[in-house]
């Protein structure tokens, strides 16, 4: 398997703390996210969820769990679960490359706070985007869920999907699927 090399990963992830660190004052009134690409497309994620980018590895598989669930990983001791963010989205699985890695976000769901790794083919760059810099997300046209799309910005020429990263990741519906997939699971065993 063909994986980033860790001084690659290690800079990138150099970048996205430096930037979190600084998310406090934001430079000319605007908000940073960390840009990305999943299943061939640019994305875009706000970079105050962002915890860390660490170089994509041995991701330890969980029995009857949907697609999207990679499993999970010990980070420092933690246990973390993995969502593949191109199968989350509708796409194929992403299939680690030489750039993969997981990008670790804190979510928060009831109150209490906590870490999950997404897989994501590469991490591209952070980047300060004012409010003018954003529209709407589209109506219909787009390759997923509209309730996904937070915004959509023109950067470089083209549009990147600025995730709505609570509804993407939500734990409801992440555990919801993971049972449903689990019951289905069972019924084709028995």
């Amino acid at each position: 398997m063909d994986i980033t090399t860790t001084s690659e990963v290690r800079e990138t992830a150099n970048r996205a703390e430096a930037a979190a660190a600084n998310v406090m004052i934001p430079q000319r009134g605007g908000n940073q996210y960390l840009t990305f690409t999943a299943a061939g497309t640019t994305y875009a994620m706000s970079i105050v969820s962002t915890k860390e980018i660490i170089e994509y590895g041995s991701v330890t598989r969980i029995p009857l769990m949907p697609a999207f669930i990679r499993g999970v990983i010990n980070v420092r001791g933690l246990v973390l679960p993995v969502i593949d963010l191109a199968a989350r989205l509708g796409f194929p699985p992403a299939r680690p490359g030489r750039r993969s890695c997981i990008v670790i976000v804190e979510m928060t769901h009831e109150g209490e706070t906590f870490d999950l790794g997404v897989v994501v083919d590469g991490v591209n760059e952070v980047l300060e985007l004012d409010q003018d810099d954003l529209e709407p997300p589209p109506r219909f046209g787009a390759n997923i869920r509209s309730d996904f799309i937070e915004a959509m910005a023109h950067v470089h020429g083209h549009f990147v999907i600025v995730m709505h990263l609570e509804q993407v990741l939500s734990i409801e519906e992440v555990s919801d699927l993971a049972r449903v997939s689990e019951s289905r699971q069972l019924l084709v065993h028995h």
